[in-house]
C-alpha cells in the first residue's frame, strides 16, 4: 500500500481530479478532503476492495492510514457514506471536467513530447441489475446494460472512457467523441501524429471525413462484404489449393491490397485484405487504412493486429479493477466510477512498469501481480518517534519487492 501511495504522490491522480470538483460542505466542517477521499477510494480499488462498503472496516486499517499520511492511532479514515456522497457529486460540466483532468494525466506521463501515439478505441458489455439510466437492452448479449467506449495507447496507458447505453456506437457519437479527445491532446502537443486503431463498427464515413481533415491517420478493420470478397475470390481459390497441397506447414497466410470504397465514402480508400486457410477452411479479414507506405503483411499484421492488446488492458480495468461496477442509479455517479477506477488502473500499470523490462512481471496480470506483491500480511508497531513495519522474512518475492522499493525514486513511466 506504502508503494501505490508513493506511485499515486509522482503522478498526482488525486489531487488532479479533486482539482475538478467543487466542494458544497461547509469548510470549517470538513474533515476528509476530496482528494484524501479519491485517494481512499482508489487505493481500496488498486488492493482488491470494489465495494465501497469496504471503507467501513478499512478505514480503521493501519495500512491504509499510514498510506494516507495518517498514524494508526489516529482518526479514522472516510466511511462508507462519505464516499457515495463524492460519486453522486459530479454533474455533466463537473464530468466533462474530469475527463479533460484525465486525459491531462495521460500526457503528464511522458517524459518528452512524443512524436506519434496510437490510440486503440474500442467498446465493451458491462452488464447492469438495477434500474441505471442509460441501461439499454442489448441483443447479442441477450442483456440489460451499458456499453463504454473505452481509450488506451498502444504502451497501455489509460486515456479515457465514456459510460454510454449498452448498443453499438453510431458514425456521429464516434467522431464526437473523438473531437474531444484529440482536441485535448493537441491542446497540450500541437504537432503530435496521432494513429487511430479500432475494429470495423468504427469505420463509419463520418469518422474516416473527420480523421482525414484533422491529420488523424487511422487503421481500421472492416466487415466483408459481397464487394470486397470479389476482390480476393482468385486469391482465396489458390490458398485453398496451396494448404491443400501441403497441409502439414500449418495454416497459410496471403495478403492483397486494393482500393475501394463503400457507397456511404465521399472518396475510395486503401483496403488491405488477408486470406487464410487452414484445417477449418479459408477465412478473409479486411482492414482499411488512409497510410501511404508500409507492405500489406506489415499493416496487417505488425499494425493493427496489435490492437489485440488493447483487449488485455480492457480486461484488467473491468475484470481485475471491476471498472463494471456501475451500480449507482445516476448516470453521472456512474461515470464518476469509471474515472475512479481508471485512477486505481494508473496506479497498478506504473507500478508494474517498475518491473524489469524482460520479466514476467513487466507483463503479469494485475489480479496475479496485487496478489504476490500487494497481498503480503504485515505487523505494523507504533512507537513514541517512529512506526516499524515488519514484513514476513519466508515471503517468496522478496527480490522484487526490493527492487520495487528501490526504483520507486526514480519512476519512469
Amino acid at each position: 500500500m506504502l508503494a501505490l501511495r508513493e506511485i499515486e504522490r509522482r503522478l498526482g491522480v488525486a489531487d488532479r481530479l479533486a482539482g475538478c470538483l467543487k466542494d458544497p460542505r461547509a469548510p470549517e466542517r470538513v474533515e476528509h478532503g476530496l482528494a484524501e477521499i479519491i485517494r481512499f477510494r482508489m487505493l481500496m480499488i488498486a488492493a482488491g476492495y470494489q465495494d465501497g462498503n469496504d471503507a467501513d472496516a478499512l478505514r480503521r486499517d493501519p495500512m491504509f492510514k499510514l498510506a494516507l499520511d495518517r498514524l494508526p492511532s489516529g482518526d479514522e479514515l472516510c466511511s462508507q457514506p462519505t464516499i457515495s456522497r463524492l460519486e453522486n457529486l459530479p454533474d455533466v460540466r463537473t464530468l466533462l471536467r474530469l475527463g479533460r483532468g484525465l486525459i491531462d494525466q495521460y500526457c503528464a506521463s511522458f517524459r518528452q513530447v512524443p512524436k506519434r501515439i496510437v490510440l486503440d478505441v474500442d467498446d465493451t458489455f458491462d452488464r447492469v441489475h438495477g434500474e441505471q439510466q442509460l441501461r439499454l437492452f442489448n441483443a447479442y448479449h441477450d442483456d440489460y446494460g451499458f456499453q463504454p467506449i473505452v481509450v488506451f495507447d498502444g504502451e497501455g496507458r489509460f486515456v479515457t472512457a465514456l459510460l454510454r447505453p449498452g448498443k453499438r456506437p453510431g458514425g456521429g457519437e464516434i467522431r464526437g467523441f473523438l473531437r474531444r479527445i484529440v482536441g485535448a491532446i493537441r491542446a497540450t502537443w500541437p504537432r503530435v501524429e496521432i494513429l487511430l486503431r479500432a475494429d470495423s463498427h468504427y469505420t463509419a464515413p463520418e469518422v474516416l471525413d473527420w480523421c482525414r481533415a484533422n491529420r488523424v491517420d487511422w487503421v481500421l478493420g472492416l466487415a466483408p462484404n459481397a464487394v470486397l470478397r470479389r476482390h480476393v475470390e482468385a486469391l482465396e481459390k489458390t490458398t485453398a489449393e496451396r494448404f491443400k497441397a501441403a497441409p502439414a506447414r500449418g495454416k497459410l497466410r496471403r495478403f492483397k491490397e486494393f482500393h475501394d470504397a463503400a457507397q456511404s465514402w465521399s472518396r475510395v480508400e486503401r483496403i488491405i485484405a488477408r486470406i487464410e486457410a487452414g484445417p477449418q477452411g479459408t477465412d478473409t479479414r479486411f482492414i482499411v487504412t488512409n497510410l501511404q507506405g508500409g507492405r500489406p503483411k506489415k499493416l496487417y499484421q505488425g499494425l493493427y493486429c496489435a490492437r489485440g492488446q488493447a483487449e488485455n488492458h480492457i480486461k484488467a480495468w473491468k475484470n481485475h479493477l471491476a471498472a463494471d461496477r456501475t451500480s449507482c442509479h445516476q448516470a453521472e455517479a456512474n461515470q464518476f466510477r469509471l474515472f475512479l477506477h481508471a485512477g486505481a488502473y494508473w496506479l497498478l500499470w506504473s507500478l508494474r512498469r517498475l518491473m524489469p523490462k524482460r520479466s514476467a512481471w513487466r507483463v503479469m496480470q494485475f489480479d496475479t501481480f496485487r496478489l504476490r506483491l500487494l497481498k503480503i500480511a504485515a505487523r505494523v508497531v507504533e512507537l513514541k518517534t517512529q512506526i516499524k513495519i515488519h514484513l514476513p522474512s519466508s515471503a517468496p518475492d522478496q527480490a522484487i519487492f526490493h527492487l520495487t522499493l528501490d526504483r520507486l525514486p526514480r519512476l519512469v513511466i
